[in-house]
């Protein structure tokens, strides 16, 4: 399975949980440590923990175990590295707080042809 198919079949997984605003960056021109971050959001700590431990649970049933995760206890950031794909996920104001979607502004994104969420700004 190629980088983009596995940064996608992600975000499948994640709005099964409803969550907020993905976002998929391609830095693969920018660094060497990964192709695609996905950041999205959660409008609780509760939800954020939910998609994490859904995402965790669907990927390994498609052959996939993350190299490591941060974050599941709090649920106000949750990082999970899947080598190619580095997953940011966050409740919603630590989202706003740092902001990495301005950090990787110049990281291409990648359409997300599904039925997301918006924030409501």
């Amino acid at each position: 399975m190629k980088s983009l198919d596995k940064a996608l079949l992600a975000v499948d997984i994640i709005m099964e949980r409803k969550a907020v605003d993905p976002v998929l960056l391609n830095i693969g021109g920018m660094t060497s440590f990964a192709d695609y971050f996905l950041i999205a959001g959660g409008n609780s700590t509760r939800q954020v923990q939910s998609i994490g431990r859904h995402l965790i649970e669907k990927m390994r049933e498609h052959g996939f175990k993350a190299y490591g995760t941060e974050g599941e206890n709090e649920g106000q950031w949750i990082l999970m590295d899947y080598g190619d794909l580095i997953v940011h996920l966050f409740y919603e104001p630590v989202r706003e707080f740092y902001d990495l979607e301005g950090l990787w502004m110049e990281a291409p994104r990648i359409e997300i042809k599904h039925n997301a969420p918006k924030d409501k700004k």
